[in-house]
């Protein structure tokens, strides 16, 4: 597979769009976290009807699930060197801009070089674009088509795929940005030192090495960095996917709760985690999971809509237990 650096962006001038194929909607649905049903939506494809995205959280039903909390032991497993990002502007830039073609293409230098957190960055940008880019001309058939089922959630699912077309609104077919390049991609942030890329490969299924030592190992790695895009990358491989694994029983890990805890504990990290962040559009957009209220952030979102009261203290108990917090209840 080429480089889209090489390939794709820069032997491409930035004019309009040629014609585009194959129709497509991306769904995920990795999990469900409480009895106000909620669907967790994540880095897989699969080809649905636009209404099965508008309902899929309406189908949703599971029973809340606690999880047991120590604090991590060291496993002496030698850590991937992991490089202090250089410009750690490039990650709230990736928030801030309307257009993440151009985006990519400012972080084509240090890329060459080897930046880890270039090349992470860019992987976000494949992965968030990636449902409208693969085909930009169907993707917008089915928004509209979602817009004329006037169903309930249609109208801010319609606003978070619209916000997609429009910052990924260069990107086209011929840039291939599916998901086995995604995860080429961030095979090679990986590779450069990137932790959130790392824990990315695991939670996506493909660490980089398979051992038990290894996964608990990194686990530890990423709750001690406080990297917020760490936490992020982490939270799916640490939900119901990690369930039965002996080297993580003793972590924060196993439940829907654990997923959401590592996912909100990276908001508090500074994750951007607002109504407009890559994160909330992406769930909305998706897969079906949108706040009726557009000014809510991902945190009131999940604490309104999500969990009982009970579910709370149990989140927040992992969440203190990962950013190494106390916290007295009221």
């Amino acid at each position: 597979m080429p480089d889209i650096l090489q390939t794709g962006l820069r032997g491409r001038p930035p004019s309009a769009p040629g014609p585009r194929a194959l129709a497509w909607a991306a769904i995920v649905v990795l999990g469900i976290v409480s009895v106000a049903g909620w669907a967790v939506y994540r880095n897989r494809v699969a080809h649905v009807e636009p209404v099965a995205i508008v309902t899929a959280v309406d189908a949703a039903m599971q029973a809340s699930q606690g999880a047991s909390i120590d604090h991590p032991r060291s496993s002496g497993i030698e850590a991937v060197p992991v490089r202090v990002p250089t410009a750690p502007g490039i990650r709230a830039r990736f928030e801030a801009s309307s257009d993440l073609y151009a985006y990519v293409q400012s972080l084509e230098s240090a890329a060459r070089d080897n930046d880890a957190d270039a090349i992470w960055m860019i992987s976000r940008v494949y992965d968030y674009c990636s449902p409208f880019a693969m085909a930009p001309a169907a993707y917008d058939r089915d928004t509209r088509t979602i817009q004329d089922m006037a169903m309930r959630g249609s109208r801010a699912m319609v606003a978070a795929r619209e916000r997609i077309s429009q910052r990924c609104a260069r990107f086209v077919p011929q840039d291939e940005l599916t998901p086995r390049m995604i995860v080429l991609k961030r095979a090679e942030a990986a590779e450069a030192g990137s932790l959130a890329a790392e824990a990315s490969l695991m939670a996506s299924g493909q660490p980089l090495h398979e051992t038990p030592e290894y996964k608990r190992d990194l686990v530890q790695r990423v709750q001690r960095s406080a990297d917020p895009e760490a936490y992020s990358a982490l939270s799916p491989g640490m939900g119901i996917a990690a369930s039965g694994q002996t080297a993580l029983a003793d972590q924060v890990a196993g439940t829907q709760f654990a997923e959401l805890a590592w996912q909100l504990s990276a908001c508090r990290l500074g994750l951007d985690c607002g109504p407009n962040s890559a994160l909330m559009t992406s769930y909305c957009a998706n897969g079906g999971i949108c706040s009726r209220d557009p000014e809510q952030d991902f945190e009131r979102f999940v604490f309104d809509a999500a969990v009982p009261r009970q579910g709370a203290d149990v989140i927040n108990d992992m969440i203190d237990s990962l950013m190494g917090e106390k916290r007295t209840r009221q």
